[in-house]
């Protein structure tokens, strides 16, 4: 069976989420992320795995529930911490980050019967998941990180490694405001959406006015 891996930041003010201000103070935005954090590990927990890792830079809080080891990310970039995260598997497994407060426990059930990697793209560009049944530490090692073609650059080092690639469905991450209001659409019951609601019910749906001098 699989190891599901989510690899997270601790959602506090000014460390998580910092795109979605100024329409959201850090305050609130750590909320945000706290909530999506929550819906993501929730999913996972539903999902049949042989283990289930949080891969975390910081500190656990209330947002984790039963059933999961902690293990901190080590130093360097994220492509780093990706390969790190993967070293420590001996059999196969699923990353995912905390960006998909609609991921189900549907989508995150693979199987690597017929395949040797599973590949999850997000809209921006990037990816939401990266699967692979024979976890090898290079293959995330040098991906270019954070633009617009890290999700191609992924996939196609798969590839050149000769591994056949399952596509999964192509996700929303949530790092705008946009982002949010979009995300909740899809998923109006969870917490994610709740806590959406009630940081726009304070903030309305527009920017912060600037703060008079």
């Amino acid at each position: 069976m699989t190891t599901l891996l989510v690899i997270a930041k601790e959602p506090r003010p000014g460390r998580v989420k910092t795109r979605l201000t100024p329409q959201f103070t850090p305050s609130e935005a750590a909320e945000l992320a706290a909530a999506a954090l929550a819906d993501t590990l929730r999913a996972v927990a539903a999902a049949p795995a042989s283990r289930r890792v949080l891969v975390l830079d910081g500190s656990p809080g209330p947002w984790l529930p039963p059933g999961f080891d902690v293990v901190p990310q080590c130093a360097g970039g994220l492509d780093e911490r990706l390969a790190d995260a993967f070293a420590h598997c001996d059999g196969p497994a699923l990353l995912i980050g905390m960006d998909t407060p609609q991921v189900t426990p549907e989508l995150l059930t693979v199987d690597f019967a017929d395949c040797d990697a599973c590949f999850g793209p997000a809209e921006d560009g990037g990816f939401w998941a990266l699967g692979l049944a024979r976890p090898d530490p290079a293959l995330p090692r040098g991906v270019p990180m954070s633009t617009s073609r890290t999700g191609a650059a992924q996939r196609d080092r798969l590839v050149t490694a000769g591994l056949r690639v399952r596509d999964l469905p192509r996700l929303r991450d949530v790092d705008t405001p946009a982002d949010a209001h979009a995300v909740a659409a899809l998923v109006p019951y969870g917490r994610f959406a709740a806590r959406l609601a009630r940081c726009t019910a304070v903030t309305g749906p527009g920017p912060r006015p600037a703060a008079r001098r």
